[in-house]
């Protein structure tokens, strides 16, 4: 059953990881450099491997090549948005079944409004405490 923690980080499946390994494979998705890098390091540091891509293209061709467990996706990123990342890598049977958060400073609605309910697992808006982010990621991998 999806959980919802507060009104900026929502479940909206039930999909969870199936992990066999030792640590869980996370592929954060932004097209600021910066702050995909922080994100990266913060996450490093809670002893998950991370790797990033810089927009939704490399975001598709990183999922492909290194078949992450779960997907931090911004939205709002040029020439390929998160949306159509998530629905091209949703639509190849080898990705399919990688968890995407939508991870971004849209609103909920603003989001639920752009994509299609199978695009994303999982919902969690920038700007509050990475914390959130990071219970969010342990939950859809218990």
């Amino acid at each position: 059953m999806p959980h919802t923690f507060n009104r900026f980080v929502r479940e909206w499946t039930d999909r969870r990881v199936q992990l066999n390994e030792k640590k869980l494979r996370l592929l954060l998705v932004d097209d600021d450099r910066n702050a995909v890098e922080a994100l990266a390091a913060f996450m490093t540091v809670q002893d998950l491997d991370c790797h990033i891509a810089l927009g939704g293209r490399q975001a598709i061709a990183a999922a492909l090549a290194w078949a992450p467990h779960i997907i931090v996706m911004d939205i709002s990123m040029p020439e390929c948005t998160g949306i159509e990342a998530a629905r091209a890598i949703r639509e190849d049977d080898a990705t399919a079944h990688i968890l995407i958060i939508a991870f971004t400073a849209l609103d909920e609605r603003e989001v639920r409004r752009r994509a299609v309910d199978q695009d994303f697992d999982a919902y969690c808006q920038k700007g509050h405490a990475t914390t959130h982010l990071l219970r969010l990621i342990a939950s859809l991998a218990a």
